[in-house]
């Protein structure tokens, strides 16, 4: 078994794992009946604001795109994106979504070097964005949680994030000694992208506020699936514990998140008096309601006829999968 796929095992066993504990605990049928009971209209204007979600990750990886001039047409980025979506919700595999849309993207016109630093570069902003927005709900939060080393962990992330990213823009000015590390050339090849979208107000603006935007229209989804499912929790609630728990379930170490977030959301809403059933029932259901949104993702990819066009894409994919963990592009822009 390859690494690749022993990876995927791993993290296949882990979400199983975890929904299983967190099943065990409850009662199934009347989870399963809290679910089949949500009301139509929250659940109708939840689904809407996951289709807005789609909307604002292509908006916000277009900013990132014409931060560092790989430019693609609005309609372009937005098809890929929802295919990409696609893979990582709905067909989990050795093969993410991120590969998808860098090879989509290659094949839109962008170089190698654009196509994977545009998608790492929408990955970076995203979880930073995240990072931000916890720390500026930190005031809500710690009227929530009264544990002192809880408190510290976001703070912690924040200055952890900034450091991060300051490295990074860095790594192609690395001493001499340590350049011939793979890591170090891998990312050096990032750094000047990443100092074109960070070192440039407008730039940087633009894509962390569509990130932080992004953000609080999941907690916003979040909160109408709450009230559909007559779970008694706060807008502002959803709005303090929602990106802790997405910042979590960024991890690479489960299914498209599957477990971890449970685990997480059953933790941060138990802070707030949330019953662990309820919070159970109500992050599998904004779970289902994510796949569900993505579905059209798969029509587009079939209907775009790439895959027919292209009878090698499984192979070209894993192969700027491999360029992508490696972060050395083989064609310079």
């Amino acid at each position: 078994m390859s690494k690749k796929w022993l990876a995927f095992a791993l993290k296949f066993a882990l979400s199983g794992l975890l929904i299983w504990y967190l099943l065990s605990k409850i009662d199934l049928a009347a989870a399963w009946e809290r679910v089949l009971g949500v009301a139509p209209v929250p659940l109708a204007l939840a689904a809407g604001l996951m289709l807005l979600q789609i909307v604002l990750g292509s908006v916000r990886w277009l900013a990132v795109l014409d931060s560092i001039a790989a430019l693609l047409p609005f309609r372009r980025t937005l098809e890929i994106f929802y295919i990409a979506g696609f893979f990582n919700q709905v067909l989990p595999s050795s093969v993410g979504g991120d590969a998808v849309r860098m090879w989509l993207a290659r094949r839109a016109g962008l170089s190698m070097a654009g196509a994977i630093n545009g998608v790492m570069l929408e990955r970076l902003v995203t979880v930073f964005g995240l990072v931000l927005l916890v720390a500026l709900t930190q005031p809500l939060l710690y009227s929530r949680i009264s544990d002192p080393a809880t408190r510290m962990v976001f703070p912690l992330l924040t200055l952890g994030g900034v450091v991060g990213i300051v490295v990074l823009m860095l790594m192609d000015r690395a001493p001499a000694r340590v350049r011939h590390l793979k890591i170090v050339r891998g990312l050096a090849k990032l750094a000047a992208d990443t100092r074109l979208l960070f070192l440039k107000p407008l730039h940087a603006l633009r894509a962390l506020l569509l990130a932080i935007l992004g953000h609080v229209n999941l907690s916003i989804a979040t909160y109408v699936l709450a009230v559909g499912l007559d779970i008694e929790v706060g807008l502002v609630d959803c709005l303090v514990l929602v990106p802790p728990v997405i910042l979590i379930t960024t991890l690479p170490i489960s299914i498209a998140g599957w477990g971890v977030r449970e685990t997480a959301m059953v933790t941060a809403f138990g802070f707030v008096g949330v019953a662990a059933d309820s919070a159970l029932v109500l992050s599998i259901l904004l779970g289902l309601l994510n796949v569900a949104v993505c579905l059209p993702g798969g029509l587009i990819w079939l209907l775009s006829g790439e895959r027919r066009a292209h009878p090698d894409a499984a192979r070209e994919i894993e192969a700027i999968e491999l360029d992508a963990e490696a972060d050395i592009p083989k064609v310079d822009r």
